[in-house]
C-alpha cells in the first residue's frame, strides 16, 4: 500500500486536514508548518491523489507551460516563441501536447499552476524563467512534481532541480569587455526587472568586466527598464538627463532598440556619439540602422534542452536532476 496523507500527517505531527491545506498552499498555514509537512512529503515520497495517478501512469500526454509575466506578453517577445518552438520539436517526437494556463498576475499564476498540477492534467511543467524568490519553483519542488526551469534557480538554494540556461554572467562580461576593447570609457547599462535572475546575472557580468578593466561604474548611467522597446527608450532618456555615456550595455535587444531611438531623438549618432550593444540577436537586429551588435543566446536550443531534461525527469523519477549551460556567441554589427 502506498504512502497516505495520514502517514504524512503522523510524520509531520499535524492533522491530515493540515497536510491537505499545505498541498493547496493555503495562506492559513504558517511557513514553518508548510516546511515541516513538505519535508515529510519528500522523505516519504508522497504525492497527492491526482498527481500520484499521473506520476504512476505518465499517460496524460500533456506538458504544462508557465509564462513568467502576466497577460501573455511573452508571446510578443521574440525569445519565447523560439524557446517554445524548441520545446514543441521535442514533445512532438514523443507524442506529447503542450497545455498553457492563462494568468493575469503572479497570484493567478500560482493558482493556475496548482490547478493544472493537482487536477492531474499534466505529467510535468516547464517554467520559462527564474525569479530570485520564486513560489512556483519552491511549490513544485516541495511536492516532488516533475518540472524544468529555463533559467538559473541558484538563489533558491534547492537541490535536485533540472534547469537549462545561458551563462548570463559570462554574457554580461562579454558585451561589456567588447565595448572596453573598442575604446569606450564611460559605459552605462540598461537592465531589466531585477527580480529575474537573468537580469541580475547580466548586470553582475557588466560590473565584473568594468572592475577588471579598472573602470568605475557610474550609477547615473545605470537604469532599470520596463519590458519592451518603450522601456529601453525611457531608461535611456533617464540616463541622458544625467549626462552622455560613451556606450550603453543593454541586457535585451528590445531595450537596445528603444535606447537607439532615444539617442536619436536627443540628436546623438549611433555608434559615433554613443555605442550600443544588446542581447538575444532577434531577427530585426540586422535590419536596424545601424545594425545592432548582439549576443546569440540560442533560444531554440534552450527550449529543446529543457524539454529533453523534463522527459528524462518524468521517466527516471525524483532522483534525476541535471543542469545544462548553453554559451552565447557575439554577433558583431555596426552599433558599436
Amino acid at each position: 500500500m502506498g504512502v497516505t496523507i495520514k502517514d504524512v500527517a503522523k510524520a509531520a505531527n499535524v492533522s491530515p486536514s493540515t497536510v491537505s491545506r499545505v498541498v493547496k498552499d493555503s495562506p492559513r498555514i504558517s511557513q514553518e508548518t508548510k516546511k515541516r509537512v513538505r519535508q515529510a512529503m519528500r522523505e516519504l515520497g508522497y504525492h497527492p491523489n491526482a498527481m500520484a495517478q499521473s506520476l504512476t501512469s505518465k499517460n496524460t500526454g500533456n506538458i504544462g507551460i508557465m509564462l513568467p509575466r502576466p497577460n501573455d506578453e511573452e508571446f510578443n517577445h521574440p525569445f519565447f516563441p523560439e524557446a517554445l518552438r524548441g520545446i514543441s520539436a521535442v514533445l512532438r517526437t514523443h507524442d506529447r501536447d503542450i497545455l498553457f494556463s492563462p494568468a493575469g498576475n503572479e497570484v493567478e499564476e500560482r493558482r493556475a499552476l496548482q490547478r493544472m498540477v493537482l487536477s492531474g492534467k499534466v505529467d510535468g511543467v516547464v517554467l520559462l524563467s527564474s525569479r530570485i524568490s520564486d513560489e512556483l519553483i519552491t511549490w513544485l519542488y516541495s511536492i516532488n512534481f516533475p518540472f524544468v526551469v529555463i533559467g538559473n534557480p541558484r538563489p533558491l538554494g534547492l537541490e535536485r532541480i533540472c534547469w537549462v540556461d545561458n551563462d548570463n554572467v559570462e554574457i554580461g562580461r562579454m558585451i561589456t569587455q567588447y565595448l572596453i576593447d573598442k575604446g569606450y570609457e564611460d559605459i552605462g547599462i540598461i537592465t531589466g526587472d531585477l527580480r529575474f535572475v537573468v537580469n541580475i546575472d547580466r548586470l553582475e557580468g557588466y560590473k565584473q568586466a568594468m572592475e577588471a578593466a579598472g573602470k568605475s561604474t557610474n550609477r547615473a548611467y545605470m537604469a532599470e527598464a520596463d519590458v519592451w522597446e518603450d522601456g529601453g527608450y525611457n531608461a535611456m532618456l533617464r540616463i541622458l538627463r544625467n549626462g552622455k555615456p560613451s556606450a550603453i550595455v543593454t541586457v535585451d535587444d528590445l531595450f537596445a532598440i528603444g535606447a537607439i531611438r532615444a539617442c536619436r531623438d536627443r540628436g546623438y549618432s549611433i555608434p559615433y556619439d554613443i555605442g550600443i550593444i544588446g542581447v538575444n540577436n532577434i531577427g530585426v537586429d540586422q535590419y536596424l540602422m545601424p545594425p545592432l551588435t548582439s549576443v546569440e543566446i540560442y533560444a531554440y536550443e534552450l527550449g529543446k534542452t529543457a524539454a529533453e531534461l523534463l522527459l528524462k525527469r518524468i521517466e527516471i523519477g525524483p532522483e534525476y536532476s541535471d543542469c545544462v549551460i548553453i554559451h552565447g556567441r557575439l554577433v558583431e554589427r555596426a552599433s558599436c
